[in-house]
Protein backbone atom coordinates (compact mmCIF):
# COMPACT_ATOMS: atom_id res chain seq x y z
CA UNK A 1 0.00 0.00 0.00
CA UNK A 2 3.01 2.34 0.47
CA UNK A 3 1.40 3.95 3.52
CA UNK A 4 3.67 6.27 5.45
CA UNK A 5 3.51 8.26 8.66
CA UNK A 6 5.43 11.54 8.99
CA UNK A 7 6.44 13.12 12.28
CA UNK A 8 4.89 16.48 11.34
CA UNK A 9 2.89 18.19 8.63
CA UNK A 10 6.00 19.93 7.32
CA UNK A 11 7.79 16.59 6.95
CA UNK A 12 4.87 15.43 4.81
CA UNK A 13 5.17 18.60 2.73
CA UNK A 14 8.90 17.94 2.28
CA UNK A 15 8.25 14.41 1.03
CA UNK A 16 5.55 15.63 -1.36
CA UNK A 17 8.00 18.17 -2.80
CA UNK A 18 10.46 15.32 -3.38
CA UNK A 19 7.71 13.35 -5.12
CA UNK A 20 7.00 16.31 -7.40
CA UNK A 21 10.64 16.49 -8.41
CA UNK A 22 10.81 20.06 -7.15
CA UNK A 23 14.22 21.46 -7.98
CA UNK A 24 13.79 24.55 -5.84
CA UNK A 25 11.41 26.12 -3.35
CA UNK A 26 11.29 29.91 -3.07
CA UNK A 27 10.20 31.88 -0.07
CA UNK A 28 10.72 33.33 3.36
CA UNK A 29 9.58 30.84 6.01
CA UNK A 30 7.61 31.66 9.12
CA UNK A 31 9.33 32.15 12.46
CA UNK A 32 8.99 28.50 13.47
CA UNK A 33 11.37 27.32 10.67
CA UNK A 34 9.75 23.89 10.73
CA UNK A 35 9.74 23.53 6.94
CA UNK A 36 13.47 24.18 6.76
CA UNK A 37 14.03 21.63 9.51
CA UNK A 38 12.01 19.08 7.54
CA UNK A 39 14.06 19.79 4.40
CA UNK A 40 17.44 19.43 6.14
CA UNK A 41 17.85 15.79 5.21
CA UNK A 42 16.60 16.13 1.64
CA UNK A 43 18.10 17.35 -1.63
CA UNK A 44 15.34 19.95 -2.17
CA UNK A 45 16.80 23.41 -2.56
CA UNK A 46 15.25 26.34 -0.69
CA UNK A 47 16.00 29.80 -2.10
CA UNK A 48 15.73 32.13 0.89
CA UNK A 49 14.35 35.40 -0.45
CA UNK A 50 14.34 38.84 1.10
CA UNK A 51 10.83 39.72 -0.08
CA UNK A 52 7.82 37.44 -0.44
CA UNK A 53 6.61 39.13 -3.63
CA UNK A 54 9.91 38.35 -5.34
CA UNK A 55 9.65 34.77 -4.10
CA UNK A 56 6.35 34.43 -6.00
CA UNK A 57 7.94 35.99 -9.07
CA UNK A 58 10.79 33.48 -8.90
CA UNK A 59 8.40 30.55 -8.48
CA UNK A 60 6.41 31.83 -11.47
CA UNK A 61 9.55 32.03 -13.60
CA UNK A 62 10.44 28.49 -12.55
CA UNK A 63 6.96 27.22 -13.46
CA UNK A 64 6.86 28.94 -16.86
CA UNK A 65 10.31 27.74 -17.84
CA UNK A 66 9.99 24.16 -16.62
CA UNK A 67 6.30 23.41 -17.09
CA UNK A 68 6.30 22.00 -13.56
CA UNK A 69 4.71 23.50 -10.44
CA UNK A 70 6.63 26.38 -8.89
CA UNK A 71 6.59 26.19 -5.10
CA UNK A 72 6.61 29.14 -2.70
CA UNK A 73 6.48 28.93 1.09
CA UNK A 74 5.97 31.86 3.46
CA UNK A 75 4.79 32.70 6.95
CA UNK A 76 1.43 34.18 7.95
CA UNK A 77 -0.28 37.57 8.08
CA UNK A 78 1.78 40.25 6.30
CA UNK A 79 3.98 37.54 4.82
CA UNK A 80 0.94 36.29 2.96
CA UNK A 81 -0.30 39.73 1.89
CA UNK A 82 3.20 40.55 0.60
CA UNK A 83 2.81 37.71 -1.88
CA UNK A 84 -0.45 38.93 -3.43
CA UNK A 85 1.10 40.93 -6.29
CA UNK A 86 3.10 37.83 -7.18
CA UNK A 87 0.01 35.63 -6.95
CA UNK A 88 -1.87 38.05 -9.23
CA UNK A 89 0.96 37.79 -11.76
CA UNK A 90 1.01 33.97 -11.56
CA UNK A 91 -2.73 33.89 -12.22
CA UNK A 92 -2.48 36.26 -15.17
CA UNK A 93 0.50 34.32 -16.56
CA UNK A 94 -1.36 30.99 -16.13
CA UNK A 95 1.60 29.65 -14.16
CA UNK A 96 1.08 26.53 -11.97
CA UNK A 97 2.32 27.87 -8.63
CA UNK A 98 1.63 26.33 -5.23
CA UNK A 99 1.76 28.85 -2.37
CA UNK A 100 2.06 27.30 1.09
CA UNK A 101 1.70 29.47 4.18
CA UNK A 102 1.37 29.11 7.90
CA UNK A 103 -1.84 30.10 9.65
CA UNK A 104 -3.09 31.12 13.08
CA UNK A 105 -4.01 28.22 15.34
CA UNK A 106 -7.68 27.25 15.38
CA UNK A 107 -8.12 27.99 19.09
CA UNK A 108 -6.72 31.52 18.69
CA UNK A 109 -8.80 32.67 15.73
CA UNK A 110 -10.71 35.86 16.53
CA UNK A 111 -8.58 36.71 19.59
CA UNK A 112 -6.28 39.26 17.99
CA UNK A 113 -3.50 36.70 17.87
CA UNK A 114 -0.06 37.63 16.56
CA UNK A 115 -0.24 38.23 12.79
CA UNK A 116 -3.81 36.92 12.68
CA UNK A 117 -5.56 37.42 9.34
CA UNK A 118 -8.39 35.81 7.42
CA UNK A 119 -5.86 34.60 4.87
CA UNK A 120 -8.29 32.54 2.83
CA UNK A 121 -10.43 35.62 2.22
CA UNK A 122 -7.35 37.65 1.27
CA UNK A 123 -5.98 35.20 -1.27
CA UNK A 124 -9.09 33.60 -2.79
CA UNK A 125 -9.73 36.30 -5.44
CA UNK A 126 -6.32 35.59 -6.99
CA UNK A 127 -6.07 31.77 -6.99
CA UNK A 128 -7.80 28.83 -8.63
CA UNK A 129 -8.32 27.09 -5.30
CA UNK A 130 -7.55 27.72 -1.64
CA UNK A 131 -7.71 25.44 1.39
CA UNK A 132 -6.82 25.60 5.07
CA UNK A 133 -5.60 22.49 6.88
CA UNK A 134 -6.84 22.45 10.49
CA UNK A 135 -6.41 18.72 10.98
CA UNK A 136 -3.27 16.86 9.97
CA UNK A 137 -5.16 13.91 8.51
CA UNK A 138 -6.41 16.18 5.71
CA UNK A 139 -2.99 17.40 4.60
CA UNK A 140 -1.99 14.70 2.11
CA UNK A 141 -5.27 14.97 0.22
CA UNK A 142 -5.12 18.77 0.18
CA UNK A 143 -1.58 18.79 -1.22
CA UNK A 144 -2.51 16.35 -3.98
CA UNK A 145 -5.64 18.29 -4.91
CA UNK A 146 -3.75 21.59 -4.92
CA UNK A 147 -1.21 20.34 -7.45
CA UNK A 148 -3.88 18.69 -9.60
CA UNK A 149 -5.80 21.96 -9.84
CA UNK A 150 -2.66 24.04 -10.43
CA UNK A 151 -1.47 22.07 -13.47
CA UNK A 152 -4.80 21.14 -15.12
CA UNK A 153 -7.30 23.18 -17.11
CA UNK A 154 -5.91 26.69 -17.41
CA UNK A 155 -2.87 26.42 -15.13
CA UNK A 156 -2.67 28.85 -12.25
CA UNK A 157 -1.77 29.44 -8.61
CA UNK A 158 -3.30 27.58 -5.67
CA UNK A 159 -3.03 28.22 -1.94
CA UNK A 160 -2.55 25.84 0.99
CA UNK A 161 -2.59 27.15 4.56
CA UNK A 162 -1.35 24.95 7.40
CA UNK A 163 -2.72 26.03 10.76
CA UNK A 164 -0.23 26.15 13.63
CA UNK A 165 -1.92 23.45 15.70
CA UNK A 166 -1.85 21.03 12.75
CA UNK A 167 1.73 21.78 11.73
CA UNK A 168 3.32 19.73 14.49
CA UNK A 169 0.95 16.76 14.35
CA UNK A 170 1.94 13.46 12.73
CA UNK A 171 0.52 12.84 9.26
CA UNK A 172 -0.32 9.46 7.79
CA UNK A 173 -0.44 9.14 4.01
CA UNK A 174 -2.54 6.24 2.72
CA UNK A 175 -1.09 4.78 -0.46
CA UNK A 176 1.54 6.40 -2.70
CA UNK A 177 1.43 10.04 -3.71
CA UNK A 178 -0.68 10.65 -6.80
CA UNK A 179 0.92 11.53 -10.11
CA UNK A 180 1.14 15.28 -10.66
CA UNK A 181 1.52 15.58 -14.45
CA UNK A 182 -1.22 17.52 -16.28
CA UNK A 183 -3.83 15.52 -18.16
CA UNK A 184 -3.70 16.60 -21.80
CA UNK A 185 -7.22 16.60 -23.18
CA UNK A 186 -8.28 15.92 -26.76
CA UNK A 187 -11.24 18.04 -27.93
CA UNK A 188 -14.66 16.67 -28.76
CA UNK A 189 -14.57 14.84 -32.15
CA UNK A 190 -17.49 16.82 -33.56
CA UNK A 191 -15.80 20.11 -32.67
CA UNK A 192 -12.57 18.86 -34.24
CA UNK A 193 -14.33 17.98 -37.50
CA UNK A 194 -16.24 21.28 -37.68
CA UNK A 195 -13.16 23.38 -37.00
CA UNK A 196 -11.00 21.31 -39.36
CA UNK A 197 -13.50 22.07 -42.11
CA UNK A 198 -13.26 25.79 -41.30
CA UNK A 199 -9.47 25.63 -41.39
CA UNK A 200 -9.55 23.83 -44.73
CA UNK A 201 -11.85 26.48 -46.19
CA UNK A 202 -9.56 29.36 -45.23
CA UNK A 203 -7.28 30.65 -48.00
CA UNK A 204 -5.31 33.21 -45.99
CA UNK A 205 -4.86 31.77 -42.47
CA UNK A 206 -2.63 33.07 -39.68
CA UNK A 207 -1.43 30.97 -36.74
CA UNK A 208 -1.25 32.78 -33.38
CA UNK A 209 0.80 30.87 -30.80
CA UNK A 210 0.16 31.88 -27.18
CA UNK A 211 1.60 31.03 -23.80
CA UNK A 212 -0.73 28.05 -23.51
CA UNK A 213 1.29 26.35 -26.26
CA UNK A 214 4.45 26.29 -24.11
CA UNK A 215 5.83 22.78 -23.74
CA UNK A 216 3.30 21.62 -26.36
CA UNK A 217 5.42 21.82 -29.54
CA UNK A 218 7.37 18.61 -29.46
CA UNK A 219 8.88 17.67 -32.81
CA UNK A 220 8.10 21.13 -34.20
CA UNK A 221 4.46 20.11 -34.55
CA UNK A 222 3.20 23.68 -34.83
CA UNK A 223 5.61 24.70 -37.58
CA UNK A 224 4.66 21.59 -39.58
CA UNK A 225 0.99 22.51 -39.18
CA UNK A 226 1.67 26.05 -40.42
CA UNK A 227 3.48 24.63 -43.45
CA UNK A 228 0.51 22.36 -44.20
CA UNK A 229 -1.77 25.41 -44.20
CA UNK A 230 0.69 27.85 -45.71
CA UNK A 231 -0.12 30.03 -42.70
CA UNK A 232 1.88 32.95 -41.38
CA UNK A 233 3.05 32.39 -37.79
CA UNK A 234 2.79 35.01 -35.07
CA UNK A 235 3.16 34.58 -31.33
CA UNK A 236 1.83 36.51 -28.40
CA UNK A 237 4.50 37.98 -26.12
CA UNK A 238 4.06 35.08 -23.69
CA UNK A 239 4.17 32.54 -26.53
CA UNK A 240 7.67 33.47 -27.66
CA UNK A 241 10.23 30.70 -27.51
CA UNK A 242 7.59 28.13 -28.43
CA UNK A 243 8.18 28.16 -32.20
CA UNK A 244 11.25 28.56 -34.38
CA UNK A 245 11.61 32.28 -35.11
CA UNK A 246 14.02 31.48 -37.94
CA UNK A 247 11.19 29.69 -39.75
CA UNK A 248 10.37 31.32 -43.13
CA UNK A 249 6.69 31.67 -42.14
CA UNK A 250 7.39 33.40 -38.81
CA UNK A 251 6.46 37.09 -38.89
CA UNK A 252 6.77 38.35 -35.31
CA UNK A 253 4.76 39.13 -32.19
CA UNK A 254 1.07 39.91 -32.44
CA UNK A 255 -0.95 42.94 -31.43
CA UNK A 256 0.87 45.75 -29.68
CA UNK A 257 4.21 44.51 -31.00
CA UNK A 258 3.23 44.15 -34.68
CA UNK A 259 4.35 47.04 -36.87
CA UNK A 260 4.46 47.69 -40.61
CA UNK A 261 4.77 45.85 -42.87
CA UNK A 262 3.82 42.74 -40.85
CA UNK A 263 0.64 44.40 -39.60
CA UNK A 264 -0.79 44.27 -43.12
CA UNK A 265 -1.22 40.49 -42.87
CA UNK A 266 -3.80 41.02 -40.13
CA UNK A 267 -5.90 43.12 -42.50
CA UNK A 268 -5.65 40.49 -45.24
CA UNK A 269 -6.20 37.24 -43.34
CA UNK A 270 -9.52 35.38 -43.47
CA UNK A 271 -8.95 33.18 -40.39
CA UNK A 272 -6.89 33.38 -37.20
CA UNK A 273 -6.10 30.06 -35.48
CA UNK A 274 -5.22 31.02 -31.90
CA UNK A 275 -3.38 28.25 -30.08
CA UNK A 276 -3.20 28.69 -26.31
CA UNK A 277 -3.99 32.40 -26.24
CA UNK A 278 -6.65 34.11 -24.17
CA UNK A 279 -6.64 36.92 -26.77
CA UNK A 280 -5.77 39.60 -24.25
CA UNK A 281 -5.81 43.29 -25.15
CA UNK A 282 -2.11 43.51 -25.99
CA UNK A 283 -2.32 40.40 -28.18
CA UNK A 284 -5.20 41.83 -30.24
CA UNK A 285 -4.19 45.52 -30.18
CA UNK A 286 -4.54 46.97 -33.66
CA UNK A 287 -6.51 44.02 -35.06
CA UNK A 288 -9.22 44.76 -37.63
CA UNK A 289 -12.83 45.10 -36.53
CA UNK A 290 -13.92 41.99 -34.62
CA UNK A 291 -16.94 41.38 -36.84
CA UNK A 292 -14.76 40.80 -39.87
CA UNK A 293 -12.07 38.54 -38.44
CA UNK A 294 -13.08 34.97 -37.51
CA UNK A 295 -10.98 33.22 -34.88
CA UNK A 296 -10.71 29.56 -33.91
CA UNK A 297 -9.42 29.68 -30.35
CA UNK A 298 -7.89 26.60 -28.68
CA UNK A 299 -7.62 26.77 -24.89
CA UNK A 300 -7.76 24.26 -22.06
CA UNK A 301 -10.22 26.12 -19.82
CA UNK A 302 -13.65 27.43 -20.77
CA UNK A 303 -13.10 30.60 -18.73
CA UNK A 304 -10.43 31.63 -21.26
CA UNK A 305 -12.77 31.54 -24.25
CA UNK A 306 -13.37 34.89 -25.93
CA UNK A 307 -16.77 35.44 -27.51
CA UNK A 308 -18.23 38.42 -29.33
CA UNK A 309 -16.46 37.76 -32.63
CA UNK A 310 -17.07 35.17 -35.38
CA UNK A 311 -15.42 31.82 -34.86
CA UNK A 312 -15.32 28.77 -32.62
CA UNK A 313 -13.86 27.89 -29.25
CA UNK A 314 -12.07 24.56 -28.91
CA UNK A 315 -11.49 23.15 -25.43
CA UNK A 316 -8.42 20.97 -25.41
CA UNK A 317 -4.68 20.66 -25.27
CA UNK A 318 -2.92 22.59 -28.03
CA UNK A 319 -0.66 19.71 -29.02
CA UNK A 320 -3.45 17.13 -29.07
CA UNK A 321 -5.69 19.48 -31.05
CA UNK A 322 -3.09 20.21 -33.72
CA UNK A 323 -2.22 16.51 -34.00
CA UNK A 324 -5.91 15.71 -34.59
CA UNK A 325 -6.35 18.53 -37.10
CA UNK A 326 -3.25 17.40 -38.98
CA UNK A 327 -4.73 13.94 -39.44
CA UNK A 328 -8.06 15.36 -40.58
CA UNK A 329 -6.34 17.74 -43.00
CA UNK A 330 -4.04 15.15 -44.55
CA UNK A 331 -3.68 16.06 -48.21
CA UNK A 332 -4.82 19.67 -47.72
CA UNK A 333 -3.37 22.01 -50.37
CA UNK A 334 -2.36 25.45 -49.17
CA UNK A 335 -2.91 28.60 -51.22
CA UNK A 336 0.58 29.12 -52.62
CA UNK A 337 -0.11 32.79 -53.35
CA UNK A 338 -0.77 33.43 -49.64
CA UNK A 339 2.36 31.54 -48.63
CA UNK A 340 4.41 33.69 -51.02
CA UNK A 341 2.77 36.78 -49.55
CA UNK A 342 3.71 35.76 -46.00
CA UNK A 343 7.31 35.08 -46.99
CA UNK A 344 7.55 38.40 -48.81
CA UNK A 345 6.21 40.26 -45.76
CA UNK A 346 8.77 38.52 -43.54
CA UNK A 347 11.57 39.64 -45.85
CA UNK A 348 10.23 43.21 -46.05
CA UNK A 349 9.86 43.26 -42.27
CA UNK A 350 13.55 42.43 -41.86
CA UNK A 351 14.50 45.27 -44.23
CA UNK A 352 12.26 47.76 -42.39
CA UNK A 353 13.69 46.70 -39.03
CA UNK A 354 17.23 47.28 -40.30
CA UNK A 355 16.18 50.75 -41.44
CA UNK A 356 14.70 51.54 -38.03
CA UNK A 357 17.83 50.34 -36.23
CA UNK A 358 20.01 52.41 -38.56
CA UNK A 359 17.84 55.48 -37.93
CA UNK A 360 18.19 55.03 -34.17
CA UNK A 361 21.96 54.72 -34.60
CA UNK A 362 22.09 57.86 -36.72
CA UNK A 363 20.03 59.85 -34.22
CA UNK A 364 22.31 58.75 -31.39
CA UNK A 365 25.44 59.62 -33.36
CA UNK A 366 24.06 63.05 -34.21
CA UNK A 367 23.17 63.81 -30.60
CA UNK A 368 26.58 62.80 -29.29
CA UNK A 369 27.58 60.95 -26.09
CA UNK A 370 24.68 62.39 -24.09
CA UNK A 371 22.22 60.46 -26.27
CA UNK A 372 23.16 57.15 -24.71
CA UNK A 373 23.52 53.75 -26.33
CA UNK A 374 20.89 52.74 -28.94
CA UNK A 375 18.86 49.82 -27.56
CA UNK A 376 18.77 48.08 -30.95
CA UNK A 377 22.56 48.00 -30.83
CA UNK A 378 22.45 46.57 -27.28
CA UNK A 379 20.22 43.71 -28.41
CA UNK A 380 22.40 42.95 -31.43
CA UNK A 381 25.54 42.81 -29.29
CA UNK A 382 23.78 40.67 -26.69
CA UNK A 383 22.72 38.16 -29.35
CA UNK A 384 26.35 37.89 -30.45
CA UNK A 385 27.74 37.56 -26.92
CA UNK A 386 25.46 34.89 -25.41
CA UNK A 387 24.94 31.39 -26.89
CA UNK A 388 21.82 30.91 -29.02
CA UNK A 389 20.22 28.53 -26.51
CA UNK A 390 19.74 31.54 -24.20
CA UNK A 391 16.49 32.37 -22.44
CA UNK A 392 15.66 36.07 -22.44
CA UNK A 393 13.64 37.23 -19.43
CA UNK A 394 12.06 40.64 -19.87
CA UNK A 395 10.31 43.49 -18.16
CA UNK A 396 7.88 45.79 -19.98
CA UNK A 397 9.20 49.33 -19.66
CA UNK A 398 9.98 52.03 -22.21
CA UNK A 399 13.39 50.99 -23.55
CA UNK A 400 13.35 47.28 -22.69
CA UNK A 401 10.19 46.99 -24.83
CA UNK A 402 12.49 47.06 -27.87
CA UNK A 403 13.15 43.35 -27.26
CA UNK A 404 9.46 42.53 -27.84
CA UNK A 405 9.69 43.71 -31.43
CA UNK A 406 10.89 41.02 -33.82
CA UNK A 407 13.43 40.94 -35.45
CA UNK A 408 15.23 43.47 -33.24
CA UNK A 409 15.32 40.50 -30.90
CA UNK A 410 14.83 36.94 -32.11
CA UNK A 411 14.61 33.73 -30.11
CA UNK A 412 15.87 31.96 -33.22
CA UNK A 413 15.42 28.21 -33.39
CA UNK A 414 16.88 27.39 -29.97
CA UNK A 415 16.21 30.36 -27.69
CA UNK A 416 13.59 30.79 -25.00
CA UNK A 417 11.60 33.65 -23.54
CA UNK A 418 9.80 34.54 -20.31
CA UNK A 419 7.85 37.79 -20.07
CA UNK A 420 5.42 39.36 -17.61
CA UNK A 421 1.71 38.94 -18.22
CA UNK A 422 -0.84 41.66 -18.90
CA UNK A 423 -0.35 42.78 -15.29
CA UNK A 424 3.32 43.73 -15.96
CA UNK A 425 4.30 44.14 -12.29
CA UNK A 426 7.53 46.10 -12.05
CA UNK A 427 10.45 43.88 -11.10
CA UNK A 428 8.89 40.62 -12.26
CA UNK A 429 11.47 39.86 -14.95
CA UNK A 430 14.44 40.62 -12.71
CA UNK A 431 13.19 38.18 -10.07
CA UNK A 432 11.72 35.57 -12.43
CA UNK A 433 15.15 35.17 -14.04
CA UNK A 434 16.36 33.44 -10.87
CA UNK A 435 13.57 30.86 -11.14
CA UNK A 436 14.23 30.39 -14.85
CA UNK A 437 17.94 29.78 -14.22
CA UNK A 438 17.18 27.12 -11.61
CA UNK A 439 14.54 25.49 -13.81
CA UNK A 440 16.87 25.29 -16.83
CA UNK A 441 20.42 25.24 -15.43
CA UNK A 442 21.88 24.07 -18.74
CA UNK A 443 20.73 27.20 -20.61
CA UNK A 444 22.16 30.73 -20.50
CA UNK A 445 19.72 33.19 -18.88
CA UNK A 446 19.73 36.92 -19.64
CA UNK A 447 17.38 39.47 -18.07
CA UNK A 448 16.86 42.76 -19.93
CA UNK A 449 15.30 45.18 -17.46
CA UNK A 450 14.90 48.90 -16.94
CA UNK A 451 16.68 50.63 -14.08
CA UNK A 452 13.37 51.38 -12.37
CA UNK A 453 12.45 47.69 -12.28
CA UNK A 454 15.96 46.69 -11.23
CA UNK A 455 15.90 49.16 -8.35
CA UNK A 456 12.80 47.42 -6.97
CA UNK A 457 14.59 44.09 -7.20
CA UNK A 458 17.97 45.06 -5.75
CA UNK A 459 17.10 43.89 -2.24
CA UNK A 460 17.35 40.37 -3.69
CA UNK A 461 20.97 40.70 -4.87
CA UNK A 462 22.21 38.74 -1.81
CA UNK A 463 19.62 36.08 -2.72
CA UNK A 464 21.02 35.98 -6.24
CA UNK A 465 24.54 35.62 -4.86
CA UNK A 466 23.54 32.86 -2.44
CA UNK A 467 21.63 30.98 -5.15
CA UNK A 468 24.70 30.84 -7.39
CA UNK A 469 22.73 31.49 -10.59
CA UNK A 470 24.59 32.66 -13.69
CA UNK A 471 22.09 35.31 -14.75
CA UNK A 472 23.34 38.23 -16.82
CA UNK A 473 21.35 41.36 -15.96
CA UNK A 474 21.40 44.00 -18.70
CA UNK A 475 19.97 47.10 -17.04
CA UNK A 476 18.85 49.88 -19.38
CA UNK A 477 19.39 53.07 -17.41
CA UNK A 478 17.22 55.99 -18.53
CA UNK A 479 17.27 57.67 -15.13
CA UNK A 480 14.25 56.10 -13.45
CA UNK A 481 10.72 55.41 -14.64
CA UNK A 482 11.02 56.37 -18.29
CA UNK A 483 7.53 55.30 -19.34
CA UNK A 484 5.96 57.48 -16.65
CA UNK A 485 8.23 60.39 -17.49
CA UNK A 486 7.30 60.34 -21.17
CA UNK A 487 3.61 60.23 -20.27
CA UNK A 488 4.13 63.17 -17.91
CA UNK A 489 5.95 65.10 -20.63
CA UNK A 490 3.03 64.41 -22.96
CA UNK A 491 0.48 66.06 -20.66
CA UNK A 492 2.59 68.67 -18.83
CA UNK A 493 5.46 69.44 -21.16
CA UNK A 494 9.08 69.24 -20.14
CA UNK A 495 8.80 71.95 -17.46
CA UNK A 496 6.71 70.01 -14.94
CA UNK A 497 7.60 70.35 -11.26
CA UNK A 498 7.24 66.57 -11.01
CA UNK A 499 9.85 64.11 -12.28
CA UNK A 500 10.17 60.36 -12.62
CA UNK A 501 13.74 60.40 -13.94
CA UNK A 502 16.98 62.07 -12.91
CA UNK A 503 20.57 62.01 -14.13
CA UNK A 504 22.35 60.46 -11.16
CA UNK A 505 24.28 57.30 -10.27
CA UNK A 506 22.12 54.23 -9.70
CA UNK A 507 24.15 52.83 -6.80
CA UNK A 508 24.08 49.33 -8.28
CA UNK A 509 27.86 49.12 -8.63
CA UNK A 510 28.49 49.15 -4.89
CA UNK A 511 25.75 46.62 -4.19
CA UNK A 512 26.94 44.24 -6.89
CA UNK A 513 30.51 44.35 -5.59
CA UNK A 514 29.34 43.95 -1.98
CA UNK A 515 27.69 40.65 -2.86
CA UNK A 516 30.46 39.32 -5.10
CA UNK A 517 28.60 39.86 -8.37
CA UNK A 518 30.11 41.14 -11.58
CA UNK A 519 29.46 44.75 -12.58
CA UNK A 520 30.12 46.82 -15.73
CA UNK A 521 28.94 50.24 -16.91
CA UNK A 522 28.41 51.05 -20.60
CA UNK A 523 27.93 54.53 -22.05
CA UNK A 524 29.95 54.15 -25.25
CA UNK A 525 28.32 52.11 -28.05
CA UNK A 526 31.76 51.07 -29.25
CA UNK A 527 32.33 49.11 -26.04
CA UNK A 528 29.14 47.03 -26.30
CA UNK A 529 30.41 43.82 -27.90
CA UNK A 530 33.53 43.54 -25.76
CA UNK A 531 31.82 44.27 -22.44
CA UNK A 532 28.81 42.01 -22.99
CA UNK A 533 31.02 39.13 -24.09
CA UNK A 534 33.28 39.62 -21.06
CA UNK A 535 30.27 39.85 -18.75
CA UNK A 536 28.70 36.63 -20.02
CA UNK A 537 32.00 34.77 -19.78
CA UNK A 538 32.33 35.99 -16.19
CA UNK A 539 28.85 34.69 -15.31
CA UNK A 540 29.47 31.34 -16.98
CA UNK A 541 32.93 30.74 -15.55
CA UNK A 542 32.09 31.84 -12.00
CA UNK A 543 28.52 30.46 -11.88
CA UNK A 544 27.30 33.77 -10.57
CA UNK A 545 25.32 36.76 -11.76
CA UNK A 546 26.61 39.88 -13.43
CA UNK A 547 25.12 43.33 -13.89
CA UNK A 548 25.77 45.45 -16.98
CA UNK A 549 24.28 48.93 -16.75
CA UNK A 550 23.77 50.67 -20.08
CA UNK A 551 23.03 54.36 -20.37
CA UNK A 552 20.11 54.86 -22.78
CA UNK A 553 17.97 57.79 -23.88
CA UNK A 554 14.29 58.43 -23.16
CA UNK A 555 13.95 59.46 -26.79
CA UNK A 556 14.96 56.00 -28.04
CA UNK A 557 11.37 54.81 -28.52
CA UNK A 558 10.67 51.19 -29.48
CA UNK A 559 10.36 50.47 -33.22
CA UNK A 560 7.19 51.53 -34.94
CA UNK A 561 6.20 53.83 -32.06
CA UNK A 562 6.65 57.50 -31.31
CA UNK A 563 6.46 57.63 -27.51
CA UNK A 564 4.11 56.71 -24.69
CA UNK A 565 0.36 57.37 -24.76
CA UNK A 566 -1.05 56.18 -21.46
CA UNK A 567 -1.04 52.39 -21.21
CA UNK A 568 0.09 51.90 -24.81
CA UNK A 569 2.61 53.58 -27.14
CA UNK A 570 1.69 55.86 -30.00
CA UNK A 571 2.00 54.21 -33.40
CA UNK A 572 4.17 55.65 -36.12
CA UNK A 573 2.13 57.11 -38.96
CA UNK A 574 3.09 54.76 -41.81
Amino acid sequence: MNDRTYSSAWHAVADHLHHLGTGAVFGLPGDDMDLLAALEGTDTRFVLCRDQRNALFMATGYALASGRPGICAVGKGPALTNTLTGVLEAASAAAPVVLIAGGTALDRLGTGAFQELDQLAAVRPYVKWAARVDHADRLAGVLEKAVTIAVNGTPGPVYVEIAEQAAGEPVTRVGPWRQAAPQRQTPDPDVLRTTADAVAAARRPLLLVGGGARHRNSGRLLEAFAERLGAGIFTTASGRGTVDEDHPLFCGVSGLYTVAPADRLWRETDLVIALGSRLEETATFGWPDAAGLPVIQVVTGEESLVTGRPGTGVLGDVGRTVEAWSRLLDGHAADTAWTRRVRAVREAHAVRAAERAAAADAAADAAGPAAGVPVARVLSALADAVPETRVLVQENGLQDMWSYFYPHWSCGALGGSVVPSEQTPLGFGAAAAVGVALAEPERPVVAVVGDGAFNLFRSELPTVADAGVAVLYVVLDNGGYGWLQTNLDRVSGTGSRFAFTADRPTGSEGLAHAYGLGYWRLDNPGDLHGVLLKAWQYCEENNTAGVVEVGVSLADSPPGTSGANGDFPLREDE
